[in-house]
């Protein structure tokens, strides 16, 4: 597997086409690990794994890929605590409406690729 180096972390060629998808959501939309997963015949996980290392932030929106429950799911390789607040801030802040039970409107903010 190719391996690119940049300022702070090595990237390898899977990361780089999840990263290369997720520039590819648009403001004020969200989609999920899943949509992302089935779009790189990958896997949820896979997916979450390669955005909490994300050394592009924020060229690379990773706080736009949400859980498929409508919760906003990790950021930053944590679940809870100040860089979730951070991640609903940063939603917040493109208009999709979310509160501690999730998206609202979950289907209609939803980028499909």
């Amino acid at each position: 597997m190719k391996e690119q180096k940049t300022r702070s972390a090595y990237v390898t060629e899977y990361q780089q086409r999840v990263y290369s998808l997720c520039k590819q959501i648009p403001f004020g939309k969200i989609t999920t690990y899943g949509i992302l997963a089935k779009k790189l015949n990958s896997s949820p996980r896979a997916v979450g794994q390669a955005l909490r290392c994300n050394p592009y932030a924020p060229r690379v929106p990773c706080h736009r890929v949400v859980s498929s429950n409508g919760h906003v799911g990790g950021f930053i390789g944590k679940t809870k605590g100040k860089e979730i607040q951070k991640k609903i801030r940063l939603l917040a802040a493109e208009g999709i409406p979310i509160d501690r039970s999730g998206i609202h409107d979950f289907a209609q903010h939803v980028h499909h690729f």
